[in-house]
C-alpha cells in the first residue's frame, strides 16, 4: 500500500468478489469472530475476566439474568476458542477458576476500541433509528 493510502482501513483495502460467495463469507475469520462475540454473554464475560480470574459461582453472581447452563455453555465456547482457561483445584468441593489466556487478553484492545466507538456514537445511532421509525 502506498503512503497516500495508509489511512484506508485494512478491511476496505481487501477486494471482495461480488456477489460474495456464501462459503467465502462463512469461512471469513471476521465473520467467525463476530459470531462468537455477538452472542448475549461473551463480551461481558471477557470484560469481567479482563479484570481478574473468577470462580464459576462468582461469575454467576456477577451477571444478573444468566442461567448456570448458559454460563457453562458460554465459558466452554470461549475455552474452546482459546480465549479463556479453566483450572480445576482439588479442594472439597472442587473449585473451578476461569481466566483470560494471552489470546483473550489480546482481544481486549479491539473490544475496547469498539466499545469506545459505540459510546461516542450512541446518540447518532439513536437519532438515526428514531428517524427511520418516524419516516
Amino acid at each position: 500500500m502506498s503512503d497516500t493510502h495508509t489511512r484506508v482501513p485494512s478491511m476496505l483495502a481487501t477486494v471482495l468478489n461480488t456477489p460474495v460467495p456464501t462459503a467465502e463469507h462463512q469461512a471469513c475469520p471476521l465473520t467467525d469472530t463476530l459470531r462468537r462475540l455477538g452472542d448475549k454473554w461473551s463480551v461481558l464475560l471477557l470484560t469481567l475476566l479482563g479484570t481478574r480470574p473468577y470462580h464459576f459461582n462468582e461469575l454467576h453472581r456477577a451477571i444478573e439474568g444468566i442461567s448456570q447452563r448458559m454460563l457453562t455453555r458460554t465459558l466452554r465456547s470461549l475455552e474452546t476458542d482459546g480465549l479463556i482457561t479453566r483450572t480445576v483445584f482439588s479442594t472439597l468441593p472442587p473449585t473451578v477458576e476461569y481466566a483470560l489466556t494471552p489470546l483473550g487478553e489480546s482481544l481486549l484492545g479491539p473490544l475496547s476500541a469498539l466499545a469506545d466507538w459505540a459510546v461516542a456514537h450512541q446518540g447518532e445511532i439513536a437519532a438515526a433509528r428514531a428517524a427511520a421509525v418516524n419516516s
